[in-house]
């Protein structure tokens, strides 16, 4: 009885944990970004910055971990040239997923950032048969065909209330394409940091550092900065610092979830995620959505919640076969 409540306990923390990172790290982006309270027109400074506080805090945990290796285990900071050269082609398509997400929530509401960048899925699908040449079932087809029926209904009830942003729905598309091109190159580039996530985000991060001080200089937000008003407003780094350290522990919670569950259940969990943080941001910001507005996110939200079902279950329907092969291999 004990085992399993703790167990259970284990579970729920990992849940309730990812679900306050996630949500809070896109309330703090968004005051960040757009806050009337700030007004700093600088998107890729605050996240430039964001990925110095990710690189300082691989430095403290590798540091930590050679006190306490056994209690904590991380990848000791050790920065090989050729090793980042290598991942720099990631890291060039992780600096425009990050920008893409900040920039498609700078100009949407956080109700309905989620929606704007549902189409993540379908370009997995889309990416995963160009690049890859795998077949995708009708099931998972029709799945994505909701979502983006889904977003289509959400575009349009944005529109009609007057609140679309034309340029954050195309940063929104723009991120999810960048999303679904990093999660396929990740499989490729892992094996040049030993498979170890963790390394590949300290040296996703220290590139990201290098490749963000050209883009700066090129929009001219240093100037922006240099001008700002609440530069030297302790609060201000607070929350620029609070959004580093939330999408650093994003990176850990996801992959805790995923530990004491499974996929299918984190990607349950994300899909009820995006549910509360649209209703969430819906009262906070005292908004008022059509009924139609909320059955594009409904639809959005069951097409993503299908599709992992599915993938899941063609998943476990794969590796039945395959284990059915090896032992006829082995009888024979």
């Amino acid at each position: 009885m004990e085992t399993y409540l703790s167990k259970l306990l284990v579970v729920v923390f990992a849940v309730t944990s990812y679900w306050f990172v996630s949500i809070t790290l896109v309330f703090v982006n968004k005051y960040l970004l757009s806050s009337d309270d700030l007004k700093l027109n600088a998107p890729l400074f605050i996240t430039w910055y964001q990925c110095v506080v990710t690189v300082a805090l691989c430095v403290l945990l590798s540091f930590i971990a050679k006190l306490f290796p056994n209690k904590i285990t991380f990848p000791e900071f050790r920065i090989d040239h050729a090793i980042s050269l290598k991942v720099l082609p990631l890291s060039i398509i992780f600096v425009a997923m990050i920008t893409f997400n900040n920039l498609c929530l700078m100009y949407v509401g956080v109700s309905f950032y989620y929606v704007g960048r549902s189409l993540t899925t379908v370009f997995n699908v889309i990416f995963t048969y160009f690049l890859l040449g795998k077949k995708t079932s009708l099931p998972t087809i029709l799945c994505c065909a909701v979502i983006v029926g889904g977003f289509y209904l959400g575009v349009d009830q944005e529109g009609s209330m007057g609140s679309l942003s034309l340029t954050g729905v195309l940063f929104g598309i723009s991120a999810s394409v960048c999303v679904s091109l990093y999660s396929i190159y990740t499989k490729k580039i892992l094996p040049v940091v030993d498979d170890d996530i963790w390394k590949l985000t300290m040296y996703n991060n220290i590139n990201a550092c290098v490749l963000f001080i050209p883009l700066m200089l090129l929009f001219g937000e240093m100037n922006e900065v240099y001008n700002f008003k609440n530069l030297l407003n302790l609060s201000f780094w607070f929350y620029m610092t609070i959004g580093g350290i939330f999408g650093f522990a994003i990176g850990f919670f996801t992959g805790f979830q995923i530990k004491v569950t499974s996929p299918l259940t984190h990607n349950v969990s994300g899909t009820a995620k995006a549910c509360a943080q649209t209703v969430l941001a819906t009262t906070y910001f005292n908004e008022v959505k059509t009924s139609l507005w909320w059955c594009s996110n409904l639809t959005v939200l069951f097409g993503s919640f299908g599709y992992a079902y599915v993938r899941q279950r063609e998943m476990k329907m794969a590796h039945v076969e395959e284990k059915k092969e090896t032992e006829s291999v082995s009888i024979k």
